[in-house]
């Protein structure tokens, strides 16, 4: 059973909160993103109190990366074939990917999950979680990718996952992506989810050439108006995402249900955040939102969520890079709102 209630963020205590983080020894406002980013978290953490917490605790971050295959793949709009989701796999379990770096470098826990890759790994690994749909998605151009009861499998296995770190002791949960061509599912989830045309929908991806896109364009555009057109968004989510995609939907909706902060990614992340926003508004409060990617479609989805990304590093890889470098400004939220000294402690007057 799918459950997609979220309890709104309990405001209460925001002026509270912001006092303690305006009375540091600093100007108001003068930590920029970092100070509405505290108050967030202090607030999460706050939920069940009468006074704002006096620590924030961010202890056991965990990455995420869902990876599936997609059936439009076959029409050759990305610059790799479906048979590197599967190579890549396999470098993450073997700890040779950029993500496996950067999570690495910032003491995150790691693990891939097998959404629905087209070949299966045939080992085992303590890195590697199997909630597979199948053998990658359908090609959304001609079919919906997938049916309404594997989209729905797929957001119960997305809670599964987040649930079973928590109960691990998971506070805080990054996610990331791997899938040949799931900027082509991304974008016309997008499109469907959104006013945007196709064209603002619609980019590069990982670097493919003129004549590809014009292709993928033209594909995504079919795909959006072929009969019957459902609008809710599950049935748009079987219709257009990855097995991948679904599955992260399904992993916020789980953290935010538990209230736990929830790091978005680039640009199939962001789309992903889309659906489950347009799920459960309220998943809004628990979103903290890594970096601005290449991808031209990103910058209008941050917009549409009224979003202030972190970091803008011209990222373009997915994997959860961009969480997972974005980690280290998030902890240093917490670390000033924890340690430093209010004006009162530290003897300063201004």
């Amino acid at each position: 059973m799918i459950n997609i209630s979220i309890p709104t963020l309990n405001k209460r205590l925001s002026a509270d909160v912001q006092i303690i983080i305006d009375n540091k020894t600093k100007p108001q406002g003068s930590l920029g993103l970092l100070e509405p980013l505290a108050l967030q978290l202090a607030l999460i953490q706050s939920q069940h109190a009468t006074t704002p917490c006096q620590k924030i605790t961010l202890s056991h971050p965990v990455m995420l990366v869902f990876a599936g295959d997609h059936g439009i793949a076959d029409q050759g709009v990305s610059i790799a074939p479906s048979e590197v989701t599967t190579q890549m796999v396999a470098n993450f379990i073997n700890g040779g990917a950029a993500i496996n770096c950067f999570c690495h470098a910032n003491q995150i826990d790691f693990y891939v999950v097998d959404a629905g890759i087209k070949k299966e790994l045939q080992y085992s690994s303590a890195k590697l979680i199997k909630h597979r749909l199948g053998n990658g998605t359908a090609d959304f151009s001609v079919h919906n990718a997938m049916t309404l009861a594997q989209a729905q499998q797929g957001l119960i296995y997305g809670q599964q996952v987040t649930s079973e770190q928590i109960v691990q002791g998971m506070d805080i949960l990054l996610l990331g992506e791997m899938g040949i061509a799931n900027t082509s599912s991304a974008s016309a989830l997008m499109a469907a989810l959104s006013e945007y045309s196709v064209e603002q929908c619609v980019g590069k991806g990982t670097g493919i050439n003129e004549q590809q896109y014009a292709h993928k364009l033209q594909l995504i555009k079919q795909a959006l108006t072929r009969e019957p057109k459902e609008n809710d968004t599950i049935s748009i989510l079987a219709r257009f995402g990855g097995f991948e995609i679904v599955q992260i939907v399904g992993a916020m909706l789980e953290a935010g249900r538990q209230q736990i902060p929830i790091v978005i990614d680039g640009f199939i992340v962001t789309v992903a955040a889309l659906a489950a926003y347009r799920l459960a508004p309220q998943i809004l409060d628990y979103f903290i939102f890594a970096h601005q990617s290449e991808e031209q479609g990103h910058q209008l989805l941050l917009k549409e969520m009224s979003a202030k990304p972190l970091l803008s590093l011209g990222l373009r890889l997915g994997e959860g890079t961009g969480a997972a470098l974005a980690l280290p400004l998030i902890q240093a939220a917490c670390c000033f709102y924890n340690e430093m000294a209010s004006f009162e402690s530290a003897g300063v007057t201004v």
